[in-house]
């Protein structure tokens, strides 16, 4: 169906590793809106090399989006969202947590839909099946492109859990992984579960729902010169290096700009911290994403916007009058390719 090739695995360095040289606060959608190096990977290294532990640095390790932007701009090559995520493990997990793994037990015991012949899986996740219309675009997109089904189980209480921190149950992982472990192609969604997905299950080709999408004939079609396409962070700099060449293909093939700096790092556009992506905070403050997203949109002459993710277009659409287009709607829009 679509054959990418899998990121050889590498070595996690620690925060031990880090020289301080602050590349990483070139890309950090969190420094860019605090200017504050405790809130930051370098500050979080410095102070984790001076004898700091996760709960001196609660607030900082909890501020971090995860979207992976400091991975390829680090000349270490540390693993920070691995880092991250490690550090959140040794926080005493909020109420809300506790919550999440209760339903995550019940979601364990539930039986296993009947088993499907297709050999690829869509992951949609809350967000997208919070859109049905653009959900059913992206099912109808990738299942006429080979045999794929939508999952019954996509994972989002796991991913949810993983971001806060949360110990996974076997019983739970197993029930997930169990319909996904015969499959050639699986599609995510989310990049932070499209990420431990491809540690996983490495036999498997593991993709991002942008990929997938961005792959098939009437979506390139439909791109435009004027579009300013906005690539899901997190499942970009997951394998960054294959990825770089995939939409540079796409970028000369169609003329649209990208949300990628100079280096080709993807920049984000949405800045939640933990506790706003738990709901322990008001929801997301449209300031934060303005910051983001104006940095994207400055100098830039464009017509429209399309998404990988409905995250980023919310953010878009909160601080932009242009019209925003998720990627599954878009060869339905339409609007004939300039």
């Amino acid at each position: 169906m679509l054959a990418f090739a899998k990121r050889a695995p590498q070595a996690r360095k620690d925060y031990s590793c880090c020289s301080g040289c602050g590349l990483c606060l070139l890309v950090c959608p969190v420094w860019r809106r605090s200017h504050d190096l405790g809130f930051s990977p370098l500050g979080r290294a410095r102070a984790l090399q001076h004898g700091a532990v996760a709960a001196d640095i609660a607030a900082s390790i909890q501020s971090c989006t995860l979207c992976a932007a400091c991975e390829p701009a680090c000349p270490e090559e540390i693993d920070l969202v691995a880092m991250t995520l490690a550090l959140r493990r040794q926080l005493a997990p909020p109420a809300a947590v506790q919550n999440l793994l209760a339903r995550m037990e019940e979601q364990a015991a539930r039986p296993l839909a009947p088993r499907s012949s297709a050999a690829a899986v869509l992951l949609p996740g809350q967000e997208l099946r919070a859109r049905p219309g653009t959900l059913a675009h992206a099912a109808a997109l990738l299942v006429g492109a080979g045999n794929l089904a939508l999952g019954d189980d996509d994972g989002s209480d796991i991913a949810l859990a993983l971001e806060a921190g949360a110990t996974v149950s076997a019983q739970r992982l197993e029930r997930f992984l169990r319909p996904l472990r015969r499959l050639k192609t699986i599609v995510v969604a989310d990049g932070l579960l499209l990420r431990q997905l491809q540690q996983w299950l490495p036999q498997s080709k593991t993709i991002s729902l942008g990929v997938a999408l961005s792959t098939l004939a009437p979506v390139r079609r439909a791109l435009r010169a004027s579009d300013l396409y906005v690539i899901e962070p997190r499942a970009y700099h997951a394998d960054y290096q294959g990825l770089v060449k995939h939409y540079d293909t796409l970028r000369a093939d169609r003329g649209c700009t990208f949300n990628l700096d100079l280096q080709r790092i993807a920049i984000p556009a949405s800045a939640r911290s933990l506790p706003q992506v738990l709901g322990l905070e008001t929801a997301v403050d449209a300031r934060n994403d303005s910051v983001q997203t104006r940095w994207i949109l400055q100098g830039r002459k464009i017509a429209r916007i399309v998404v990988e993710s409905v995250e980023d277009g919310a953010a878009f659409e909160r601080v932009s009058a242009l019209p925003v287009v998720h990627l599954a709607d878009l060869a339905d829009d339409g609007a004939s390719p300039e």
